[in-house]
């Protein structure tokens, strides 16, 4: 069990021993605001995870911002004029970012329509008749429906 235990993944923080304040109120607001800002070299990872220099020297940053008596806003307006939303794990609401917050709605609004329409169309030629394979779809022949016949009565037989 003590092995199974070992093997579990943990989540560690990238935070090294030299970076943390003394004030533990001032190094709880440091992780909360760390936590939502994105590492600029690594994907998709806080700057809380990440072990890239950059994110050190933006955890440094933020932890003297507040140690300057900075409000936790006045923080992220810091590194977010100096780096831009991306900077942001969570990106505001505004004219810059309205795709990133309606674009998955309407990714899914198209995909939904498209497979009604080809679902449709589907249910459109099985109404027509039975798909003849190469796409003819011409009536047979009075020679051609004698062979089918003959074919048919052969296999009963």
């Amino acid at each position: 069990m003590g092995a199974l235990l070992a093997l579990t993944p943990v989540a560690a923080s990238a935070v090294q021993p030299d970076e943390v304040l003394k004030d533990p109120a001032l190094e709880g607001r440091a992780r909360e605001i760390s936590k939502d800002l994105r590492c600029l070299v690594c994907q998709n990872q806080s700057i809380d995870d990440s072990n890239a220099p950059l994110a050190r020297d933006l955890r440094v940053l933020v932890r003297e911002r507040l140690e300057a008596g900075d409000s936790n806003a006045q923080v992220l307006s810091f590194v977010t004029d100096r780096y831009g939303d991306y900077v942001l794990l969570r990106p505001p609401f505004k004219a810059t970012t309205l795709f990133l917050w309606i674009g998955p709605f309407v990714i899914l609004a198209i995909g939904g329509v498209a497979t009604a329409l080809y679902l449709r169309g589907r249910k459109g030629a099985a109404a027509d008749g039975p798909m003849v394979v190469g796409g003819d779809t011409a009536p047979l022949t009075e020679d051609e429906r004698r062979r089918l016949d003959a074919l048919l009565r052969k296999d009963k037989a």
